[in-house]
């Protein structure tokens, strides 16, 4: 049986926007992150260690609990980490971030691009809310965390074939693109 639920969703720069969750589906959130190098754009990847070792830019997951779900009130909550109060989808990214790359929301300069990925895990529906991102000094180390095994700084072709997955090479170019307009 599939419930839907209205929660709410602050989006930067934006007014606060209705959504509607399907039962189950797969929330997370991250930064699509670049960096000026040699006037060359190099995006951050990092290799998963776990299998199938994807490569994505860093983000955090967020499953709706609907178990718990009472009235018009949702239980949420994140795995493998833990979500604060009223947390939303840049909060998490700002968090995963940190402790997935070790870079904080700081050392970032935001942009005004952001986009939804839709796709099935494990037979699950996964929405993955990216906001792009540009590191203010290049050379501001990366610290990788357990779940991660490998990073690194790709220019975009070699980012798209990393990257695997046709959605992901999609936001990818499309990142290149805004890139390139501003």
């Amino acid at each position: 049986m599939s419930r839907r639920v209205t929660y709410l969703e602050e989006k930067p720069k934006a007014q606060v926007l209705i959504r509607e969750i399907q039962m189950g589906e797969i929330r997370a959130a991250g930064f699509v992150i670049f960096r000026r190098l040699s006037n060359q754009i190099q995006y951050l990847l990092m290799q998963a260690s776990y299998e199938p070792f994807h490569w994505t830019p860093p983000k955090g997951i967020l499953a709706i609990n609907f178990e718990r779900y009472q009235s018009e009130k949702v239980t949420i909550f994140y795995y493998p980490g833990h979500v604060e109060e009223g947390e939303d989808n840049m909060e998490t990214a700002k968090r995963e971030t940190k402790e997935e790359a070790g870079i904080d929301f700081k050392d970032l300069k935001l942009t005004d691009f952001t986009k939804s990925l839709r796709y099935e895990v494990k037979g699950k529906p996964k929405v993955s809310v990216y906001f792009l991102a540009e590191l203010v000094n290049p050379d501001t180390p990366v610290i990788l965390s357990h779940e991660h095994k490998a990073f690194d700084w790709l220019q975009i072709d070699d980012a798209c074939k990393s990257a695997n997955f046709a959605d992901m090479q999609e936001l990818l170019n499309e990142c290149q693109a805004y890139i390139d307009k501003v």
